[in-house]
């Protein structure tokens, strides 16, 4: 199995277009040790033909354009990527979609929910039901998705997506809004991509138990990250995602679970783990942790 980062970064990518705090202002200055970084989607493919996008981010066609195994190889019109999977509605996730409406044939899978939104903005029938099948994936049941690879869709705690919130809203519900996705391919190899999380309860633990690679959800190093660069007025608990440190964190969820590789991924651009020079990156990779940029490249 091959697997492509094709973004690791949060919504905005890194840097933000307007974004000027600390790590985003070394980026923009073109410091090597703040790599830039579209937002987060991974292509993946069991025979190196064909590929499945995780996740279609707003870059995309960036995207495709950075990765040869994704170009078009015969003409008139032809493309590797046989399917596209989302795990949630979020806009850094569907947008891309709209990428690929030239009349080129693809599987989109989706949970019901989000499916729905998709259908309730019809900016999306830009995808034309006559080359773009979409399906709805149904939690704790796998479905194939290209040959020789199938994806084991599972809720994970999150909310509906941002332009969707309205009223009371339900953070860390675990249900169709945002889920995680458990990739295999027919040898038996197979990884986790969970680029949204709420919080690592006792069960998505334990079914990340022995996890041979893990893609992870590393949008902010802490909980109050965007209030303190003044980027934003919201926890990261709040906004849907787990911080990375500190003693409800990630890092220390997910310790002592047997997982081989583990790579932080969707990466907010205020989050100093970016900084390749930073204590924060020399502690994550202390603790056996890896950051995702994007082109790299996993064979499993």
């Amino acid at each position: 199995m091959r697997i492509i980062v094709l973004g690791s970064a949060a919504g905005g990518g890194f840097p933000q277009w307007n974004g000027a705090c600390p790590t985003g202002r070394r980026a923009w200055d073109g410091d090597p040790a703040a790599r830039w970084r579209t937002q987060c989607s991974v292509a993946v493919s069991a025979d190196g033909e064909g590929w499945v996008v995780l996740n279609a981010a707003p870059d995309l066609r960036q995207q495709i354009l950075s990765t040869p195994a994704l170009h078009p190889r015969r003409g008139p019109r032809d493309s590797p990527i046989e399917a596209v999977v989302l795990t949630s509605g979020e806009i850094d996730a569907i947008a891309g979609l709209l990428t690929l409406r030239e009349r080129q044939p693809f599987s989109l899978y989706a949970t019901g929910a989000v499916l729905g939104v998709l259908a309730a903005n019809p900016m999306f029938q830009a995808l034309h039901p006559s080359y773009v099948s979409r399906s709805p994936l149904e939690l704790e049941q796998p479905v194939a998705v290209a040959p020789g690879l199938s994806v084991l869709p599972f809720a994970v705690p999150g909310k509906v997506a941002l332009f969707m919130e309205q009223g009371t809203l339900d953070v860390g519900a675990e249900g169709e809004d945002v889920i995680g996705l458990e990739v295999r391919d027919g040898a038996g190899s197979g990884f986790f991509f969970v680029p949204g999380c709420a919080q690592v309860t006792e069960g998505l633990a334990e079914r990340l138990r022995g996890a041979s690679l893990l893609l992870f959800d590393g949008t902010l190093w802490t909980d109050d990250e965007m209030i303190r660069t003044g980027t934003g007025e919201k926890t990261g608990a709040r906004m849907g995602h787990v911080s990375v440190s500190g003693s409800e964190g990630s890092i220390a969820a997910l310790a002592g679970l047997d997982i081989g590789r583990r790579i932080f991924i969707h990466v907010n651009n205020t989050n100093p783990m970016l900084l390749e020079d930073s204590p924060e990156r020399a502690e994550a990779l202390a603790a056996g942790w890896e950051v995702a940029h994007d082109g790299m490249e996993i064979r499993l």
